[in-house]
C-alpha cells in the first residue's frame, strides 16, 4: 500500500499533537494511579541518573517499535503512527528530562515564554510527593502556573480539612 505524502505527514503530525492526550491520561490515571511504584522515585530526591520511572520510556518505546514493525510488513499507516509517537517521545525527552529535569546536557534555563511555563508548571507538579493532589499531568502543553498554583492550595486545603475531619 503505497500512501501520499499528505496522509503520512498528517498521520506523524496529527499521532504526535494526539499524544499530549495519551500522555496526559497515562500519567494521571497509570503514573499516579496504579503504576505509582514505578513513578514514586521521579518525585523523590535521589543520586542515581536512572529512576524506576525510566521504565515506562522503555514500555512505550517497546510498543512504538512494535508498531514500526507490524506496519512495515503489514498495515503501512501504522509505521508512520509509530513515527508520530517517537517525534512525541523526542519532544517530551527534551522538554521534561532535559529542560524541565536537567537529565540532558541541556545548559539552558528559559527566562520568559512558553518554555518557562512548561517548567514552571512541571515544577508545580513535582511540589507533592504522594500520587494525590497534584496539578498539570501533560508534558507539552502547560497550563498558567497562577491557575496551577491556584489548584494546588485548593487541593491541599481540600486534604487538610479531610484530615481534620477524620
Amino acid at each position: 500500500m503505497i500512501l501520499p505524502l499528505w496522509l503520512k505527514i498528517t498521520l506523524v503530525l496529527g499521532t504526535a499533537a494526539g499524544m499530549e492526550a495519551v500522555a496526559w491520561s497515562a500519567h494521571k490515571y497509570i503514573m499516579h494511579g496504579w503504576g505509582w511504584s514505578w513513578h514514586r522515585d521521579h518525585h523523590e530526591p535521589h543520586d542515581g541518573a536512572l529512576e524506576h520511572n525510566d521504565l515506562y520510556a522503555v514500555v512505550f518505546g517497546v510498543f512504538s517499535t512494535v508498531l514500526f514493525v507490524v506496519g512495515y510488513y503489514f498495515w503501512p499507516p501504522l509505521w508512520w503512527i509509530a513515527l508520530g509517537i517517537t517525534l512525541y517521545g523526542i519532544m517530551y525527552a527534551f522538554v521534561h528530562d532535559g529542560l524541565v529535569h536537567g537529565r540532558l546536557p541541556i545548559a539552558w534555563v528559559p527566562k520568559r515564554g512558553y518554555f518557562k511555563r512548561l517548567v514552571q508548571a512541571h515544577k508545580l507538579h513535582h511540589a507533592t510527593t504522594s500520587k494525590h493532589g497534584a496539578v498539570s499531568y501533560g508534558f507539552v502543553l502547560a497550563p498558567d502556573p497562577k491557575k496551577l498554583q491556584a489548584k494546588l492550595r485548593a487541593l491541599r486545603a481540600e486534604r487538610k480539612a479531610d484530615m481534620a475531619a477524620r
